[in-house]
């Protein structure tokens, strides 16, 4: 990228056409985008209303089961992209190249083992929350602990997950980030604290038609703009290198090959193992997505939900990489358009220079709708179901447990906004938000394997073996960050999960002492 400059923000520039003259660019929002972005915002709020009705925690943690199918795949799918693949997958495809693909491999593997593996397990567990499967296979305390878990881990990657589609805002609006958090995080609160998990279900058709509408007008315009069209882009690109989506890494005979096994996550092999272990921990024990499958009436629902994202979530995925590569060729062929201080940003920057009018209203209104993404449902669920019900005021009624419930969406929502402005002095938040996900993730998974795949007892172990390996993770990524060991990020969770289950196999049954 020598050709590539960067530079405060641009004043009006032109742009020649390749079809022949020039586009006048000028970096301005106007009434009309604005318009577009609290449209969505107000659709939001009317859809979380309606649909959102209700008077007991059934339908605040689970919506009584009675959401369609589709309508949770599209839940699902806006919750695991939100603005992580809207604002950081370009970014990665833009810096780099189409390698981070060979993740969804495994993720799409993953995706049916948890729908084959796992939901029959909840279902027949009649679980509120996926914790519950831990209660009544081994124990309270190792329920309690893996909520805990999820409560440390979705903070922080929810932090990391809204402070990314807030910048991005703040990006296009001309605004500072803190008044840009308080604003989504103020709406955000507005329909969770009412529907609860009703809502933000019903959101997510909004979400994510609104994220593959965008992506795909984006992909149209910026070719538009670059000479050649298509083949332009697909020259320039390829030259570059950005169209590359293998990497078989080094022979086995290299020098080097040890290292670059062990550090690249690239590597196709690695790349789909740890998309197969990330996945299938990031799904399977993380409330936030598994709450919307269990939101289906049946179990065959909640599958056909499941395979259903298979599909989803790869589309969107290939938008968003291609998307990416479109932004490289754009700016490989217009060197004089500056670039922003930070890359992560590339895709708002584009929106908020380039982009016409309306377009950019749409596009800013993607990015606001993945403002809103945040946990408050699952989180609030998770705290009242496992922790405040049963162990701090068991014994209340339903009305008194509705009312702690809309409280801790807003008390959350203050928290993860707080932690969100903190990671914003961060570059590379894809990786930031997988790392964070690497220490605990792989405790997690560890713990429901072996509840659903053994019949292993175990509870006070399964608390020593989390703890254990959850910190040995967190030790070694600093390691790994800080290049004292050649110990790539993507191993954490194979490393949590076999820790985990090898500790609760052979310690489990000993330290139970009669105990279930």
């Amino acid at each position: 990228m020598g050709v590539f400059k960067t530079a405060p923000d641009p004043p009006t520039f032109i742009l020649p056409l390749k079809g022949g003259g020039n586009l006048s660019v000028s970096p301005m929002m106007t009434w009309p985008d604005y318009l577009i972005l609290f449209a969505f915002l107000g659709a939001v709020l009317v859809l979380g209303y309606i649909k959102g009705r209700g008077k007991t925690t059934q339908d605040f943690f689970v919506a009584r089961r009675q959401i369609p199918w589709w309508v949770a795949c599209m839940s699902f799918v806006a919750t695991e992209v939100s603005a992580v693949t809207l604002i950081s997958v370009p970014a990665i495809a833009f810096m780099e190249n189409l390698e981070y693909a060979q993740f969804y491999i495994g993720s799409a593997a993953a995706r049916l083992v948890i729908a084959f593996l796992f939901i029959p397990a909840f279902y027949r567990y009649n679980c509120v929350t996926i914790y519950d499967f831990l209660r009544q296979r081994f124990g309270a305390a190792t329920q309690q602990t893996a909520t805990i878990f999820f409560f440390v881990t979705r903070l922080l990657g929810s932090g990391v997950r809204i402070m990314v589609a807030a910048l991005a805002v703040s990006v296009l609006m001309d605004w500072r980030l803190a008044p840009t958090l308080a604003l989504f995080t103020v709406v955000a609160i507005g329909y969770v604290i009412y529907g609860g998990i009703k809502a933000a279900v019903w959101a997510g058709i909004i979400q994510t038609s609104v994220y593959l509408l965008g992506g795909l007008a984006a992909i149209v315009y910026i070719l538009h703009l670059v000479p050649g069209g298509i083949h332009g882009a697909l020259s320039v690109s390829s030259a570059a290198g950005r169209m590359q989506i293998w990497n078989w890494g080094p022979a086995l005979h290299d020098s080097s090959f040890l290292k670059k096994f062990l550090t690249d996550p690239n590597i196709v092999w690695i790349a789909v193992l740890n998309g197969f272990f990330g996945s299938m921990a990031a799904f399977g024990t993380d409330h936030e997505l598994m709450q919307r499958l269990l939101t289906v009436e049946t179990r065959r629902l909640s599958q056909k939900t499941m395979a259903a994202t298979v599909v989803a979530s790869g589309v969107l995925l290939a938008v968003y990489l291609i998307l990416g590569v479109s932004l490289f060729a754009f700016f490989q062929t217009h060197p004089g358009v500056p670039l922003p201080q930070k890359l992560d940003a590339i895709f708002p920057y584009f929106i908020g220079r380039v982009m016409p009018v309306g377009l950019r209203g749409l596009l800013l209104g993607a990015i606001g709708l993945a403002s809103l993404d945040t946990p408050l449902a699952s989180l609030t669920a998770s705290f009242v179901n496992d922790i405040y019900r049963p162990v701090i005021r068991p014994g209340k009624d339903d009305a008194h447990y509705l009312k702690v419930s809309r409280v801790c969406v807003g008390v959350f929502a203050a928290l993860i906004a707080a932690i969100a402005y903190g990671f914003s002095f961060y570059q590379k938040f894809l990786w930031l938000a997988f790392k964070i996900g690497g220490v605990t993730f792989g405790s997690m998974l560890g713990v429901f394997l072996l509840g659903l795949l053994t019949g292993r007892r175990a509870n006070r172990a399964n608390i020593i073996g989390m703890t254990v390996m959850a910190a040995i993770n967190a030790a070694l990524l600093i390691l790994s960050e800080m290049r004292i060991m050649p110990l790539g990020w993507t191993w954490l969770i194979i490393i949590g999960t076999a820790g985990t289950m090898l500790i609760g196999w052979v310690f489990g049954p000993g330290m139970e002492n009669g105990d279930a």
